[in-house]
């Protein structure tokens, strides 16, 4: 009987079935536009599409890579642990949206970047521009081998699949489709995950439903457990998720994500006119709305059915981020097909968030690293460069796996890794984009205070988990289950979580207070010690002195008073513009063969549009 704990069934013959089918028919996507471009191997096409795509797909590519694997355990499980705070992050992602659309997007386009990363050798110097490559290379690549690991060791744990070939495999496809195919397969395998999550999401829910007797008594548990208390304005920045928290440092989190992360500019940066790629920013924000709300009734409805027999307190699960799995197992195990169309859910939001992943790892290592070392590289070169770069970072997030597994609740962990690393890189682009009086100088010692401040709360935080009161973990119960006797055969799982109550170490002082700060504020703080030290060591070392620089490259009055103003055709007068302006270019950071380089990507700008 559902909800009443114990052993659940293992996949069936069709569950391998369906499963298989639908990750290889994912691969075949990728193998179909490999084909039908061989002959538009460039590099531009590999890394960017040819710029030629459109805002629909770039759209539901975004969410489906936001929805990894990760965000298809672990958000049905917070909804489950904690209530439906997290829901207020659809107020964050519409102020990211805002924010990527009429700020950064414009300032990449009139840019004609292929690497967010060249921003910062346009705006400051070549060591910044290096740095930031570095510090994305380092932040990706743990994500993503936390993306392939951790639902892994969930389904590995309730399905029986192995473990480790789930993770080769996982890697494997990727690399297949990221090799031969570029962006163009990542973005339109990308649609066809987005497809299978949301329909994984929809048959939990479904199921549910019929078990409980309607959504009603869903809810109407759910209001009782606790779980609907959605709304705290509580102003304590320790506390983990109120509305100030998610408002306020969810947005900016989700910010640095949008606008400046690799991952996902390189994904509307492809977008042939601007106007499609702030269309493809708003559509997604409709998508990340839909998602996160499917999940969190996700989260209710297993809340629903565990409501007396928690199986984690069970000990039927090992861990919180097997919950849904085990939900999945346990009301469709008697539907053949259906819990490998789960699984195959969860895995498409891994391979998504993979294969983006090392899609734009490839595009930062050759263009900031491979082309301005190697300047002379003809385009069929670099196609057998972008290839082996593929093959090489599948690798490196494969091995990645393994150091993930030190994570704890691995969708918290998922963000942190984002706030801690994001937040000062986001603060150095701001300093650059608002502030024409910061220098080189100002903005690395910014960037490194802020990295230094951010890395030590955020690894005090793993270090020494905030205790419970600040945490708001919901009571649940046991007083429902079978009896322990006939759950002999289960096991537990050695796997650390970050939502254990009770720690053996002594903690030190700072553990209740700076290192309990809320994860959603690691951003802000990495955000505010980057600018405020980036301006006051520019102000100290005559920043505002410095010499004539490119007014493109900061955000004018226009940008910030007429939103969504700048059309295509405004595009090209700066385009042309800024052509013009090339020629008497007075900047130490580029060579006179770079200008040449800027002058004909203007051209080739201006033509297109």
């Amino acid at each position: 009987m559902a909800g009443s704990g114990g052993p659940v069934a293992l996949f069936s013959v069709w569950d391998y079935v369906v499963f298989a089918g639908l990750i290889l028919f994912a691969a075949g996507i990728g193998l179909f536009q490999a084909i039908r471009g061989r002959k538009e191997s460039s590099s531009d096409e590999f890394l960017l599409g040819g710029r030629q795509m459109t805002a629909v797909p770039v759209a539901l590519s975004l969410t489906a890579s936001f929805m990894s694997g990760i965000t298809v355990i672990g958000t049905p499980a917070e909804a489950y642990l904690y209530g439906t705070p997290f829901w207020l992050f659809v107020f964050s992602y519409t102020i990211m949206s805002v924010i990527s659309a009429e700020l950064f997007v414009p300032l990449f386009y009139r840019l004609g970047i292929t690497s967010t990363y060249e921003y910062l050798e346009m705006r400051y110097n070549k060591l910044l521009r290096v740095i930031g490559t570095s510090m994305y290379i380092a932040q990706t690549a743990l994500y993503t081998g936390m993306v392939i690991y951790a639902p892994a060791l969930a389904l590995n744990q309730i399905t029986g699949l192995d473990l480790w070939g789930v993770l080769v495999a996982t890697g494997a496809v990727c690399i297949v489709y990221c090799t031969l195919g570029g962006l163009k397969a990542v973005i339109w395998t990308d649609v066809f995950q987005m497809i299978i999550m949301l329909s994984g999401f929809v048959a939990v829910i479904a199921r549910g439903a019929v078990l409980q007797g309607g959504l009603g008594n869903i809810w109407n548990d759910s209001y009782h457990g606790g779980r609907l208390e959605t709304f705290s304005f509580d102003p304590d920045p320790l506390r983990r998720h109120s509305f100030w928290t998610i408002v306020v440092g969810g947005s900016l989190m989700w910010a640095s994500m949008y606008s400046i992360n690799q991952s996902q500019v390189q994904r509307y940066i492809s977008c042939k006119t601007m106007t499609h790629a702030k269309l493809s920013l708003y559509v997604n924000m409709v998508g990340l709305w839909v998602t996160v709300s499917l999940a969190m009734l996700s989260g209710l409805t297993m809340y629903s059915i565990y409501k007396d027999c928690d199986p984690f307190t069970n000990k039927d699960v090992g861990a919180t981020d097997q919950l849904l799995p085990y939900l999945v197992m346990d009301i469709l195990g008697d539907f053949p097909g259906l819990p490998g169309l789960f699984v195959a859910a969860a895995y498409s939001g891994t391979l998504s968030t993979v294969s983006s992943s090392i899609n734009a790892l490839v595009a930062v290592t050759v263009e900031d690293f491979m082309k301005p070392a190697w300047p002379r590289l003809t385009e069929r070169q670099l196609s057998f460069i972008n290839m082996g770069m593929s093959v090489f970072y599948g690798g490196v997030c494969i091995g990645m796996a393994g150091i993930a597994s030190l994570m704890g609740n691995i969708l918290q962990a998922a963000l942190s890794i984002f706030g801690m690393i994001s937040g000062p890189l986001l603060g150095l682009y701001l300093l650059g984009m608002f502030f024409r009086c910061v220098n080189s100088t100002g903005g690395l010692t910014g960037l490194i205070c802020g990295l230094v401040i951010t890395l030590w709360v955020g690894i005090g935080a793993q270090l020494y988990p905030p205790l419970p009161e600040k945490t708001l973990r919901l009571p649940l119960s046991v007083e429902g289950c079978i009896a322990p006797e006939m759950n002999e055969t289960t096991t537990t799982t050695p796997f650390t979580t970050i939502l254990q109550t009770t720690t053996p170490k002594p903690r030190p002082d700072l553990a209740d207070s700076w290192y309990s700060l809320s994860y959603l504020y690691f951003c802000p703080v990495g955000i505010i010690v980057t600018m405020v030290t980036g301006l006051t060591v520019s102000a100290i070392t005559g920043g505002c002195k410095q010499q004539k620089t490119r007014p493109e490259l900061y955000i004018g009055k226009s940008d910030l008073i007429c939103f969504g103003c700048n059309s295509d055709s405004e595009v090209s007068e700066l385009i042309e513009k800024d052509s013009k302006n090339i020629q008497g270019l007075d900047s130490p950071v580029f060579s006179s063969n770079e200008i040449a380089l800027k002058e004909k990507d203007c051209k080739d700008k201006i033509t297109k549009f």
